[in-house]
Formats: structure tokens, sequence, C-alpha cells
């Protein structure tokens, strides 16, 4: 079995097929200046079940063949994409972002998914240091952004100390939820540090969070895991 409670390693791969074809839907769309509106009501934790339920009845090989495909359509999609276009709009699920940003959630959250199979198996995974930086920086900002995408945005900072690889950065949160370099305006900032990979974990609800923010500020870190589902 998998991480994700109640799915097996086939099913977690199952959904990463429905992932990766809307992801190479919504950037192809996004390119051509017409972004999706799919996930309008989508619910986080009902849907991927649903489309996860179906797919149960193929075959192991069938279910890798089709995994394999999913990923070589993305990888095509985003293939040459210019610095311009990497600012277009396409859907996510915080709504309409620039591609960059869909592109770090799509590996934050096939990175995630990577360690839900690796792990329960008592495999390593290979860790590539830009791929942690990017993780831990999206999954920071992903839930300030998924609050103010809901219409409930609130104010705050964060700053994100994190260590192997090394990671320095802040999140404004706001209206509009950005991450950037601290500066010496930072001082008294509340703080989350740690190992890299234990904070993404963290910050995606695999494993308990560490830190000491006061309650008044662990909004700023909780936001992942009051929308999605705390293992899936």
């Amino acid at each position: 079995s998998s991480r994700c409670s109640g799915w097996s390693i086939q099913d977690v791969i199952a959904h990463l097929i429905g992932v990766n074809r809307f992801w190479a839907l919504s950037v192809r769309s996004g390119l051509a200046g017409t972004p999706t509106r799919f996930l309008i009501g989508f619910d986080p934790v009902a849907t991927p079940r649903l489309m996860v339920e179906p797919m149960r009845t193929l075959t192991p090989a069938a279910v890798l063949n089709d995994f394999v495909q999913s990923v070589d359509d993305l990888a095509e999609a985003l293939d040459g994409i210019d610095a311009t276009s990497w600012s277009r709009l396409a859907e996510a699920p915080p709504g309409h972002v620039a591609l960059r940003a869909l592109a770090l959630h799509a590996l934050w959250d096939a990175w995630v998914h990577e360690r839900d199979i690796l792990l329960p198996l008592g495999q390593s995974q290979v860790e590539e240091a830009d791929e942690l930086r990017g993780c831990l920086v999206y999954a920071a900002i992903l839930g300030p952004t998924l609050l103010a995408a809901a219409g409930r945005a609130r104010s705050g900072r964060l700053a994100v100390y994190a260590d192997q690889p090394t990671v320095r950065f802040v999140v404004d949160a706001g209206a509009t939820v950005v991450a950037r370099e601290p500066t010496v305006d930072d001082t008294d900032v509340p703080r989350l540090s740690g190992p890299t990979v234990q904070l993404i974990e963290g910050l995606s609800s695999r494993i308990p969070l560490r830190h000491d923010l006061t309650e008044g500020d662990r909004w700023l870190v909780e936001g992942v895991a009051k929308v999605f589902d705390p293992i899936s």
C-alpha cells in the first residue's frame, strides 16, 4: 500500500495519469490564450477518489503504459516554453496562475506522490537540490494562496530557513502571495526552520510539521491541511 489512505501504489499511479493529462491540457490551453476552467467546484478530496475508482479494473501493465504516455505528453506540452510564455495564465488548483506557478504545483505534487510510493517500499528518493528548493517554496506559498483564492485572504509574513539544501526566503501573504529574498527588515518575522525535506513533508501534511509559531501565525502553515485530505 502507499502512504495515501485507502490507496494502493497502483491507485497513486492511476491518480497521476489523470493529473498529468490535466496539466498537459491546461498548459496547451494557457499557451493558446484560452485557459481552462475545469476546476470550478473541484473537490480536492472526493474528486481524485472518484477518478481512480474506475481505473482499478486495469492491469498493472496497462496503468504503467498509460502513466508513461501521460508523462511524455506533459513533457511535450512544456517543451520549448520561452521566458515570456512562462507568464501566460493557465488553470491550477489555486485558479488561473502563471505557467511557471503551474509547473511548480505539478513538481510539488509529483514529488510528494513519489515519496508516497517509494517510502512504503523501503526505497530512497533521489533528492535533487533544485527540485527541493522549488517544492519548498511552492509548499510554503500554497496554503496562503488557496485562502486568497477562496476570498479569505489574510495578511502576514513567514520566513523560511531550511537546510540540506540551504533555502532562505520570506513569504508575504495577502490578497497576493509572494516568495522573496530575506532582507534586514525581516529580523522579527515568524520563522519556520529545519531540514528542507522535512519542511516540505510537513507543509504537505505528510508528517507533523515542527514549529514554534504562535497561535496567531499558524494559519500561514496550515492552509494545505485545511483544503486537501491530509493523506491523499
